[in-house]
């Protein structure tokens, strides 16, 4: 839903790489900006998580508007793929990541 201000004005939506992400990355790749100042912190810890697990594992922080308009997720504050699919876009805690290793079998 959405109110226009102006009767011209064109209807909101998403781009299309929100749409149809294209992931080529196999394993984890963590899309995130420091938007959210958790981020910070839990953004190594679940990457050395990865790297103790020897999970493939990729973090990308966002640095410009640009990069998050053009974002594979409309959740550019944390978006969390595995083999191509979106996962979450909660922060994950070590506890929770590695609680998301084990339902993936990892």
């Amino acid at each position: 839903m959405y109110l226009p201000f102006d009767a011209d004005a064109s209807k909101p939506g998403f781009k299309p790489s929100v749409k149809t992400p294209v992931i080529d990355q196999q394993g984890f790749v963590l899309y995130y900006a420091h938007q959210c100042p958790f981020t910070a912190k839990y953004v190594p810890l679940i990457e050395s998580v990865a790297k103790a697990k020897s999970i493939p594992f990729m973090a990308i922080r966002y640095e410009t508007t640009e990069e998050a308009q053009n974002a594979p997720s409309p959740f550019t504050s944390f978006s969390l793929f595995y083999n191509g699919e979106l996962i979450t876009h909660e922060i994950l805690s070590e506890k929770k990541f590695e609680k998301l290793l084990i339902e993936k079998g990892l």
